[in-house]
């Protein structure tokens, strides 16, 4: 039996209010891929990421996450959604008034965990997958921009999701240090089998780490879409 794609959208149109963003759109994405999802500022990147994580309800075509109907996604069957998805942000998210263990805690009792040992035994396990093991006694502002990028990753992972999206994941970062995250998300892809969805402006990180490409421009998306490279 073929396994379903994690990500499937047919004949999708997204809205943003009552403006219609995208139309038409067709993805198919498997599990294990990495997909990047490049496109100008107001283009619909957003928009479609907030779709895939069930801010925004697709109102017209068909479309599943995780095996969670699109069409059929409400306040709640969004927190279901997300046990299944791992969100990655720009600016991190991070609580500055908890450390970083206490920040991956409140992430896990706030999606039902409530067995000590294993909300300990699972933050190690994160931790540790990010190169932080030892960085969890730390307040976010005593960290780097990319440590607190690796906290926000691990957050991420903690309900071993099957996706992953990543909105702008370098955006802030310095060229060593985004190399070393982007190391770390195609890590997580390859040895976890997870798929990964990143939203770049960064052509500098397409050249460095290619994958397939789709591309939000007038109104449509792109699959496979040509990069240049300038």
């Amino acid at each position: 039996m073929v396994d379903q794609p994690i990500v499937q959208l047919t004949n999708a149109n997204i809205y943003q209010g009552s403006s219609l963003i995208l139309s038409d759109v067709n993805i198919s994405i498997n599990k294990g891929e990495f997909v990047y999802l490049i496109g100008k500022t107001g283009t619909g990147k957003s928009s479609l990421l907030k779709t895939l994580y069930g801010d925004l309800v697709l109102r017209e075509g068909a479309g599943q996450v995780a095996g969670f109907d699109l069409t059929k996604m409400d306040w709640k069957k969004v927190p279901y959604l997300r046990r299944n998805l791992g969100v990655v942000f720009q600016d991190f998210q991070l609580l500055t008034d908890r450390t970083v263990h206490e920040n991956l805690k409140f992430a896990l009792k706030a999606t039902g965990w409530t067995e000590q040992k294993q909300i300990e035994d699972k933050i190690a396990d994160v931790l540790d997958k990010v190169g932080l093991a030892t960085k969890g006694f730390k307040m976010p502002y005593e960290l780097s921009g990319g440590e607190q990028q690796r906290v926000d990753i691990a957050r991420a992972l903690l309900n071993g999701p099957k996706l992953i999206l990543a909105d702008e994941p370098t955006g802030n970062l310095d060229p060593e240090t985004s190399d070393g995250i982007m190391q770390l998300l195609f890590r997580i892809c390859r040895e976890d089998g997870t798929t990964i969805v990143m939203a770049t402006h960064d052509y500098i990180v397409l050249q460095k780490f290619p994958s397939r490409v789709l591309r939000t421009e007038n109104g449509q998306v792109t699959d496979n879409a040509a990069v240049n490279f300038v």
